[in-house]
């Protein structure tokens, strides 16, 4: 028996259950850095559509270990990274040298005002507070700037993912975490959210795909048995499959994007009544 996420009373703590899986990574960093998915470009391209500057300079939140930086650079933009965990933000150094990369988080934003043509979060926003976050995001927008967040997801409409969905699930899945927000965002520092979504794949074997499933925070918080023996199941799992069994094969994914547009700063003096 385990107590991650649970109060005295043995039940599930949502709150601390969430910290802990957001703190989870720093430890995994080099595996993360290897197995996770990047970004497509087709994605990229439309959080950042609404800029007509051929070269913005876009913060990435919550940059981890850099998997969207790679992507922004290699359409020429100028990017400033952000992330919270020391060893995610050394991981991304060394592989971005170019990159600035500083220590902060969504919720206190260690650049100016009005210094960035866009803020993109890569597999990051379901972790911010969202109330202390957004002010902070408008802050560093220039007006007409955009924010945009983007997640890589399973795509669940194929028979044998959506499977292996279920065989990865563990005590510590919490399907409102691992999903893009159901409803739409709103804050008045931004025009209406828009939504889209692009296929995407990445070229797995059973064994590098067991090893991306290894850096979900879902099976790093568990225990060392627990995982080991999820980790046994998912590759047996995989080794089964006609889809899987053997070599190389495409992970279908499909990544989802939440972008809005920074409305203009009203700097109108109000009028004495």
């Amino acid at each position: 028996m385990w107590d991650f996420g649970q109060s005295a009373d043995g039940t599930t703590n949502p709150a601390q259950l969430r910290a802990e899986r957001a703190a989870s990574f720093g430890a995994h960093a080099a595996a993360y850095a290897e197995h996770r998915p990047d970004y497509p470009t087709t994605a990229i391209r439309w959080a950042l559509e609404p800029i007509a500057t051929p070269a913005p300079v876009v913060l990435d939140l919550g940059a981890g270990t850099g998997k969207l930086t790679e992507g922004l650079l290699a359409i020429c933009a100028e990017v400033v990274a952000v992330e919270p965990d020391a060893a995610m933000r050394a991981e991304l150094a060394r592989r971005f040298p170019e990159v600035i990369a500083s220590a902060g988080a969504a919720e206190a934003i260690p650049l100016a005002d009005g210094s960035v043509d866009a803020v993109l979060a890569g597999q990051a926003f379901h972790w911010f507070d969202k109330e202390r976050a957004f002010p902070e995001i408008a802050r560093v927008l220039r007006a007409g700037g955009v924010f945009a967040a983007l997640w890589n997801e399973d795509d669940l409409d194929v028979e044998w993912v959506a499977e292996l969905h279920k065989v990865t699930r563990t005590s510590a899945s919490l399907p409102s975490q691992e999903q893009l927000p159901a409803r739409l965002p709103a804050h008045p520092s931004f025009e209406n959210f828009e939504r889209a979504d692009f296929p995407h794949r990445q070229r797995r074997t059973a064994e590098s795909l067991t090893a991306t499933i290894g850096t979900h925070s879902h099976t790093l918080v568990i225990p060392t048995q627990a995982r080991n023996e999820l980790l046994a199941r998912i590759s047996d799992y995989l080794r089964g499959r006609p889809e899987t069994a053997a070599g190389e094969f495409d992970l279908p994914i499909r990544t989802d994007v939440l972008r809005a547009v920074r409305r203009p700063v009203d700097t109108r003096t109000p009028q004495p009544n």
